[in-house]
């Protein structure tokens, strides 16, 4: 990073549980399934998360065979995506996975065509995404919460995203974990003093969309969050390992 040398860069909240299933798969065939929206497939030209995330993690594991099913679809959210489930996350049989879910409730307009879905439907297709992750599957699972920008914190839409982070958190029982990335994108901008014209894609006139360096960072992020959760599974009264910042 260019910022300066002497500031502590900002780190994920570490994950609740450890990754058990996902941990014992790294002594063999790991697979990762990514579903969501745009934050997950892709916007513009910019690199996904769940790439750089394999990458990351073949970097960390390089003794594991890891593969990553990307299942994001620009502009769902979590009733859409939960219909999906049977055929693109549970027959993948994945040993992970990571659920970015929330934003289109809270950042589409109301009056969109098709209109986005409720808060209360977005809330209630989660927690059965969750059942059925649960009870279909033997996977580790990862929610991913908004991200952090101008257009979900309008004085008509912040309100709502909090109450929408919340409910995320809330909603993750069971050992299932929470990828914070609204707050680790707070610190960013309030902590790192890291503008919004960084974090946000510049080609989007939205202001809805990470930048590469953002997406990198996030990544960067989900990737330390799941090595500490792998060590708390391997090792529970083992320190955390602390790699380095990406540069």
């Amino acid at each position: 990073m260019d910022s300066d040398p002497s500031q502590i860069p900002v780190e994920p909240i570490p994950f609740e549980h450890g990754l058990t299933r996902f941990a014992q798969s790294l002594r063999g065939r790991a697979k990762i399934v990514a579903i969501g929206s745009s934050s997950t497939v892709g916007h513009g030209n910019i690199k996904p998360y769940p790439e750089r995330l394999l990458s990351f993690l073949q970097a960390q594991y390089p003794n594991a065979k890891i593969t990553m099913v990307n299942q994001g679809i620009g502009g769902q959210d979590a009733p859409l995506e939960f219909q999906r489930f049977d055929t693109d996350v549970i027959a993948e049989k994945p040993d992970l996975v990571i659920w970015q879910v929330g934003t289109n409730a809270i950042w589409q307009s109301p009056n969109a065509i098709p209109p986005p879905p409720s808060f209360d439907e977005t809330t209630s297709a989660i927690r059965e995404g969750l059942v059925k992750l649960r009870n279909q599957t033997q996977a580790d699972v990862i929610l991913m919460d908004l991200q952090y920008v101008p257009a979900v914190l309008t004085p008509a839409k912040k309100d709502k995203a909090v109450a929408m982070v919340k409910a995320i958190s809330e909603l993750a029982r069971d050992g299932v974990n929470v990828f914070r990335r609204f707050a680790f994108m707070k610190g960013l901008s309030e902590v790192e003093q890291v503008s919004f014209d960084r974090m946000v894609d510049p080609a989007d006139e939205h202001r809805l969309h990470d930048s590469d360096w953002a997406t990198h960072r996030v990544a960067w992020a989900m990737k330390l969050a799941i090595v500490r959760g792998v060590d708390k599974a391997q090792s529970p009264v083992a320190a955390p390992s602390r790699p380095s910042q990406p540069t």
